[in-house]
């Protein structure tokens, strides 16, 4: 069976004074209707990762590969039209902040109706759109349907995004630390509906998040990255038996509530990891 996404040789580079900087280097993974992970410090190119497969590297950024393909579409090349018609509809990003992902002078309810009447649901477009919060644990979804993205706390904006992303039910969804302002309770309810996505309709979930428990849990798959390239690729409920040094490193730094080990241990680099 064909995978839904394919990835081959990703490089992703940003201009400097020193000349062109490379943040995403020889990146290759496949993806089929299961959930990745993709883990790694602040930095290591997980995001610029997310950005590039949905075309949404910066202007200033150049984005190249060997491959990359979404369902048989080559999206080195897509057009603008058809990426209008893949953005939404069939490929979604959930991004880190969502003071900067909403449209501050849209109310909530006016963006979620948006991206349902974009893609063909203008009669269900409120419907929808209420159901969907009301399924990420908002319990006003009227008040919030018409309020505005300054008026939410920054989980419920988190939350407001989310199903934003989700009323579509794309075929792939990039989720950039979705659950990081949430609090437990709300946390599992989104991971419970991006769990039915991906085992009722076949969705592709890329889960990019600094929480190694979370996703060794959560997700099937597992990249690990490091200063913009995959270091160590392994089955998400193996992760305690990584090889690679650096990931070795990370779990190591997770504290441990039953041991009282001061300080705690700090990731020692080595630059045979760069290669």
């Amino acid at each position: 069976m064909n995978p839904l996404l394919s990835v081959e040789n990703l490089r992703i580079s940003f201009p400097s004074r020193q000349g062109p900087v490379e943040v995403v280097r020889g990146v290759s993974f496949s993806l089929g209707r299961e959930r990745l992970g993709i883990v790694g410090e602040s930095g290591s190119g997980k995001s610029q990762t997310g950005r590039a497969i949905l075309g949404l590297t910066p202007v200033t950024g150049t984005a190249t590969a060997d491959r990359l393909e979404f369902d048989g579409i080559d999206l080195r090349n897509a057009t603008p039209k058809k990426w209008r018609t893949l953005r939404g509809a069939r490929m979604s990003m959930v991004m880190q902040d969502p003071k900067f992902s909403l449209n501050p002078v849209m109310t909530i309810g006016r963006q979620l109706m948006e991206a349902v009447k974009l893609h063909g649901g203008k009669s269900e477009a409120r419907d929808k759109s209420i159901a969907m919060l009301e399924a990420v644990q908002i319990r006003d979804p009227e008040r919030v349907m018409g309020a505005y993205p300054h008026e939410l706390s920054g989980g419920m904006g988190q939350r407001a995004m989310i199903a934003m992303m989700l009323v579509t039910e794309p075929d792939l969804l990039i989720a950039d630390e979705p659950t990081s302002a949430l609090d437990v309770t709300v946390q599992i309810e989104v991971l419970r509906i991006l769990d039915n996505l991906v085992s009722r309709r076949g969705m592709g979930l890329i889960f990019i998040s600094h929480d190694l428990k979370l996703v060794s849990t959560f997700c099937d798959r597992v990249l690990v990255m490091y200063a913009g390239q995959v270091v160590e690729e392994l089955d998400a409920g193996k992760m305690n038996e990584a090889q690679h040094p650096y990931t070795r490193g990370l779990l190591n730094c997770l504290p441990k509530i039953a041991s009282n080990v001061r300080p705690l241990p700090v990731l020692a680099r080595e630059d045979a990891w760069l290669e």
